[in-house]
């Protein structure tokens, strides 16, 4: 398996290649794999198959032996070529929303092998998936570990006084329902809701071990990545009942899963903060390290090689 070539097909549309995604690429180098990232430039069905032509011509020159696509569109566009397998990752919105979940019955179909984040995913689309496995995201621990909450608040000139709590994304996007957390907090004196946009591994680390607790109400998710890195952290955490949520914190005390109702996300967060700093099974925070992610991934790829 030492030298093999992996392209890996992601969207670049933010300007960037998500953090998570790369991150699990560095990992898949640690195992003696070849990895190129092509980065994808264009929205929607058209906007993703204007890059067949560069796609085709990045296959010619680097000749991967497995081609792994992150998100339906781009399985879509991996597999308009049958020269070269194609692994495709689902990571959410590409199935859990309806119109997404009809163009990812494509690569669903021709893909050699399907991941999914969360087994609600494979669930929805159980009449057609294959060889298929649950396989989510991992975090880097030298990224996300838990450091002194009193510091990290020193550091950021924070009121010690205040409860922070830590929104899972930014504020506009719908599926990450805002307005459940605003309503929640406005019934809280004193606490005050932080967006989480534009920061750096570094400087989410901080804040999240800053932060008195973290809140997700998501109306639909896969396999969060703010759930994870804030367990890594040791943080409390309310949360909807969405992706993998249960499976990571579930009888965990200083977490709860909630209904999508401001006063039950209201009277989750009074009593998660009065919890200094949780204790995540080792199990659970082992499984979501990207090394072992890594393993699992590599394990499916030579499968289909050899």
């Amino acid at each position: 398996m030492i030298n093999k070539k992996i392209l890996v097909v992601c969207s670049e549309n933010s300007g960037r290649i998500a953090p998570f995604i790369e991150e699990q690429v560095n990992a898949l180098k640690k195992n003696g794999l070849q990895m190129e990232i092509f980065g994808v430039k264009g929205k929607g069905i058209r906007g993703y198959l204007r890059n067949r032509k560069l796609l085709l011509q990045r296959i010619n020159g680097f000749q991967p032996d497995i081609i792994h696509a992150h998100y339906g569109l781009s399985g879509l566009l991996a597999n308009t070529q049958r020269k070269v397998p194609v692994i495709t990752t689902y990571h959410g919105c590409d199935i859990n929303k309806f119109n997404l979940r009809l163009i990812a019955l494509f690569p669903l179909i021709f893909s050699k092998f399907n991941i999914f984040v969360s087994q609600n995913q494979a669930d929805k689309v159980k009449l057609v998936r294959k060889k298929y496995e649950i396989i989510p995201c991992g975090i880097n621990s030298t990224d996300f570990f838990p450091l002194s909450k009193i510091e990290q608040r020193k550091k950021l000139n924070w009121d010690l006084t205040k409860k922070i709590i830590l929104f899972s994304s930014d504020f506009i996007r719908p599926e990450k329902n805002a307005n459940l957390a605003f309503q929640a907090i406005e019934m809280l004196p004193g606490y005050e809701l932080m967006e989480l946009k534009g920061y750096s591994r570094d400087e989410l680390r901080t804040l999240m071990n800053a932060c008195d607790a973290g809140l997700l109400t998501s109306i639909r998710e896969g396999s969060p990545m703010f759930v994870k890195e804030m367990m890594a952290c040791g943080r409390p955490l309310v949360c909807t009942d969405v992706g993998d949520v249960r499976i990571q914190i579930e009888g965990v005390e200083g977490c709860e899963i909630v209904g999508c109702d401001p006063l039950s996300v209201k009277e989750a967060l009074e009593r998660v903060v009065q919890v200094q700093q949780v204790s995540y099974p080792s199990i659970r925070l082992k499984a979501n390290d990207n090394n072992v992610i890594a393993e699992k991934i590599r394990q499916i790829y030579i499968s289909i090689i050899e």
